[in-house]
């Protein structure tokens, strides 16, 4: 007779079960986590990058402007501009003289007049290598009493963008938190209602922690901290939602102690953690694209989605372990009452006729999903400037009186040994300059060559201009980099058609591993990305028809241009294709714990739904008003980020997930669960289950915590 050597239990059933044991003093080490991360993260906003990030930092355009400031010393366009009213209470060269005084400005000079007489230009440009928010600080400063002079350019619009984002930041914590919080004590309870704030606390500062050290070795830009705060308030609440909802479902099957907690973490806490790096991966595509702006909303997304999920993993079995039965709602739902509810019910009713549901469910939203077909890319232009803002009445300004010529000309660096006249002339003669342009010398071999483009500096004449100057210099063969608003529109574009197979590609090819881990099968990983892109294409076409469409613009305060910019129509893609997969993990694992319970096809289908229905649109209408909070930004395509995100998980809670899923998995029946027998085999060695395994040998039970 042989003895069975029970096994150990894993290192991850220890460190719950030592959380739950020792709940305060588990919840301490978190509120000192808490307070270090708000020391040293904290400060990160200030230290973040508040201008560009659109463009590539290897393409042409920025090439171009290493050139110049190598052979200058100085950034190649104006990055300060003054409006000096005519007449008015400064005069030109008084502004002039006191711009020349600021430390990090060089070459103040008076750069022309409105068109009405009304007033003048002045342009100064920044030593290069200084810190743009520096100079344009102390430019605002020197000219805050100046009577009639008005501040912009490039430098001051980074600022004021910079202290907007803050301020946006603060109007929707005012805003969303009474109602996250009012919301939440109505979904969990009163008592359970701590858990999504103690989480969303730590999640968001924890992840300001890990963005303080990503931000030492490349630079994050400021925009990335809405993504933090919406979506880490928003995961916090829907793990937190999922793990207290399971919870309560083992303290009614297996009453309070140990086993309840174990069970709940090695089952929904186990879904957590492949929803946070389904989330994590499918945001951290956005790093591929070699754009700032994208790698910092990647970066700041995937460490969001992992910080989320280890703050609910820590936190949430501290305080099982700590209330207990407690957290049991006062009418406790009975055992079957996931075959009892109205989710069960309404799954079974459109399971009786899923194909006519399927069809008419994805017709509506392919037609809802067509205005994105016809979206017009535009570049982050001053119409995103807020108004009020010092820069965005200059700019609107040099648009109006001064033809958009405002210091930012289609900029040509060219090297040569000699002046490059010819190619000057040439160059001069193209459709849309407007004036003949001369070589200057900048040091060495390096000459600028500066072409004016009447409108806007990055508009379709501008752009026309650059692409007809590169082919003038691949012609001629001159060494010529091309750089400016336009130029770095056109790499911009150029570096995302380039990325966008591969990122594409990786998304889609680690979406559906995961939901083959959950499920082993191939089909349903398959159809979950077809949901997802229908959901992706609802949310993309909502803005599209609002912001291209230039709609709703007294309510939502923001100035059409007349299309959507491109790099913020991949962060919103990304978003909603990631919370659309969360969402699909957690409804998926619950039909497949039920039918390895050995239900029918169709009563899993419908058991499933009804654990999680109520969960999932809950759960949905949190993150849509934490993450829908974007939609108050004074900046029009932060707004765009917010609502569309909101759409998205709105569409797929009472869309996808409880109309989509259960017709198309009532008319495939078995063949969701198809996949190759040799396939089927490596699942069962590495798949995810949702139902609790069986242990050899329970956790051994720990002293009671202090």
């Amino acid at each position: 007779m042989t003895t069975q050597i029970p096994s150990r239990p894993s290192p991850a059933a220890r460190v719950v079960a030592t959380l739950a044991a020792f709940p305060r003093r588990s919840l301490a080490a978190v509120l000192l986590f808490v307070a270090l991360a708000g020391v040293i993260g904290g400060p990160v906003a200030g230290a973040m990058v508040s201008d560009g990030g659109f463009a590539p930092a290897a393409s042409d355009s920025a090439r171009a402007v290493e050139r110049i400031e190598a052979a200058t010393g100085q950034q190649p366009t104006a990055g300060i501009l003054l409006l000096v009213d005519t007449p008015g209470g400064t005069t030109v060269d008084e502004a002039v003289a006191t711009l020349a005084g600021v430390d990090g400005v060089v070459d103040a000079v008076p750069a022309g007049t409105a068109a009405d007489g009304s007033s003048a230009l002045v342009a100064g440009t920044v030593v290069a290598g200084v810190d743009d928010e520096e100079v344009a600080h102390d430019v605002l400063e020197a000219f805050e009493d100046a009577a009639g002079v008005t501040v912009g350019g490039s430098a001051v619009t980074g600022l004021q963008l910079g202290e907007q984002v803050e301020s946006d930041l603060s109007r929707a914590e005012l805003l969303a938190l009474p109602i996250l919080v009012l919301l939440s004590v109505m979904i969990f309870g009163r008592r359970a209602a701590v858990l999504p704030l103690v989480v969303g606390i730590t999640t968001v500062l924890g992840t300001f922690l890990v963005l303080a050290g990503i931000n030492q070795v490349y630079g994050l830009s400021v925009f990335a901290l809405n993504l933090v705060i919406g979506l880490g308030l928003g995961l916090a609440i829907d793990y937190t939602l999922f793990l207290v909802s399971r919870y309560r479902e083992e303290l009614d099957r297996q009453g309070e102690g140990p086993g309840a907690i174990r069970t709940t973490m090695a089952t929904a806490g186990r879904t957590v953690v492949y929803s946070a790096v389904t989330v994590a991966v499918a945001l951290a595509t956005l790093a591929l694209f070699p754009l700032g702006f994208l790698r910092s909303m990647g970066l700041a997304g995937a460490s969001v989605a992992l910080v989320a999920a280890a703050s609910a993993l820590v936190v949430s079995p501290a305080l099982f372990g700590l209330w207990g039965a407690k957290l049991t709602r006062k009418r406790r739902r009975s055992a079957g009452a996931a075959t009892e509810g109205r989710w069960y019910r309404f799954s079974h009713a459109v399971m009786r006729r899923p194909g006519a549901i399927a069809v008419a469910t994805a017709a509506v939203m392919v037609v809802l999903a067509a205005p994105a077909v016809q979206t017009q890319w535009t570049p982050v232009d001053g119409t995103v400037i807020p108004d009020g803002l010092s820069s965005r009445t200059v700019n609107d300004t040099l648009a109006a009186q001064y033809g958009g010529d405002g210091g930012t000309p289609v900029t040509v660096a060219v090297s040569a040994d000699a002046a490059p006249v010819g190619f000057a002339r040439e160059a001069s003669t193209l459709p849309g300059v407007v004036q003949p342009a001369e070589p200057v010398a900048l040091g060495g071999d390096t000459w600028q060559v500066d072409l004016v483009v009447a409108g806007d500096a990055a508009g379709d004449d501008a752009r026309s201009v650059v692409e007809s100057v590169r082919d003038l210099a691949d012609d001629t063969g001159t060494d010529a980099l091309v750089t400016g608003p336009a130029a770095e529109f056109i790499d911009m574009q150029q570096a995302i058609g380039d990325t966008l197979p591969l990122a594409v590609g990786l998304l889609v090819l680690l979406t559906m591993l995961v939901l083959w881990l959950m499920t082993g099968s191939v089909v349903l990983p398959v159809k979950a990305v077809v949901m997802n892109v229908l959901t992706v294409g609802v949310s993309l076409g909502a803005i599209v028809f609002v912001y291209q469409g230039g709609r709703f613009t007294e309510l939502l305060g923001y100035t059409p241009n007349g299309g959507v910019e491109p790099s913020n129509f991949l962060v919103t893609a990304a978003l909603v294709f990631a919370l659309s997969t969360d969402y699909g993990v957690f409804l998926l694992g619950r039909i497949k714990e039920s039918r390895d319970a050995g239900l029918t096809e169709r009563d899993a289908v419908a058991t499933g739904l009804g654990r999680t229905g109520s969960i999932v649109t809950a759960a949905a209408i949190l993150l849509a008003v934490a993450i829908g909070a974007f939609s108050t930004s004074e900046i029009s395509f932060m707004q765009q980020i917010g609502i569309a995100t909101a759409v998205g998980v709105l569409v797929d809670a009472f869309v996808v997930r409880s109309l989509l899923v259960p017709s198309l998995m009532g008319m495939m029946g078995k063949w969701n669960w198809w996949s190759p027998m040799w396939l089927r085999r490596v699942h069962d060695r590495v798949g995810l289950s949702e139902a609790e395994a069986p242990s050899a040998a329970p956790v051994p039970p720990v002293p009671a915590g202090v």
